[in-house]
């Protein structure tokens, strides 16, 4: 069985979109190849509508242990340089290169943490 988070990020669309438009909470694989192989009037258009400036959904993967994450990205998140599981230090990163700043921004995903190197001016 196949939830439908796990199809709406298959369709790559919104978790929303997939309740909205009546995606059940568990699907089987051949309902999942039938909306892939058909996919019905909403999601052609939502494919259709895509300008690609802005992924739906994004892996996040800790640069210290390799845990990963599918999640949707959010308007304000910076591009980041590296991210971490929550639990691991900055030291356990690479350290910036020199000259450049690392800010930590807390709470991405479930359980990750930002890391932004930036020049300093």
């Amino acid at each position: 069985m196949i939830t439908r988070r796990d199809a709406a990020q298959r369709l790559d669309i919104p978790l929303e979109m997939a309740t909205r438009h009546g995606l059940p909470t568990t699907l089987t694989e051949a309902q999942l190849r039938e909306i892939e192989d058909s996919p019905p009037p909403w999601l052609v258009q939502s494919r259709a509508n895509r300008t690609g400036k802005k992924p739906v959904w994004v892996d996040l993967v800790c640069s210290v242990c390799g845990s990963a994450e599918r999640v949707r990205p959010k308007k304000w998140w910076p591009t980041f340089t590296f991210f971490s599981c929550d639990h691991h230090q900055s030291s356990d990163l690479p350290p910036p290169l020199r000259g450049d700043h690392r800010e930590e921004i807390l709470g991405i995903g479930s359980r990750f943490v930002g890391w932004v190197d930036t020049p300093l001016d």
